[in-house]
């Protein structure tokens, strides 16, 4: 059985994220959240709440049956999102473009066995 989690429009630059995202990649939940929890990078906090989301929609989907020690992170991609822009004056009557990004993240979490999808 498979459950899955989105966070949309996280205004935080993918580039940050995918780091921490990188670390739990193929993890059983239980692992990656203690991972996750230790991580003194900022995206940490936003990919673990994700995280226990996707757990949450696993109990709900499969009414209580869905044994959360067996779940793993199948999947879990960062996307770009739209960039907010913003401009900052500059001497001479110039202006600089300053981009605020944004980020879309997707996980999926499985309960077949880690052997099984190699």
């Amino acid at each position: 059985m498979e459950s899955s989690a989105h966070l949309r429009h996280l205004r935080m630059a993918p580039r940050k994220i995918s780091v921490v995202v990188a670390l739990v990649r193929g993890m059983p939940v239980a692992k990656a959240i203690s991972t996750l929890q230790f991580t003194r990078r900022a995206a940490a906090a936003p990919v673990k709440k994700l995280i226990e989301s996707a757990m949450a929609n696993a109990t709900d989907l499969s009414k209580g049956s869905v044994d959360i020690d067996k779940l793993w992170v199948k999947m879990i991609s960062v996307d770009q999102g739209p960039t907010g822009r913003r401009y900052m004056p500059r001497a001479m009557g110039r202006a600089t473009r300053i981009n605020k990004k944004t980020s879309h993240i997707h996980v999926v979490l499985s309960d077949a066995s880690l052997k099984a999808k190699k």
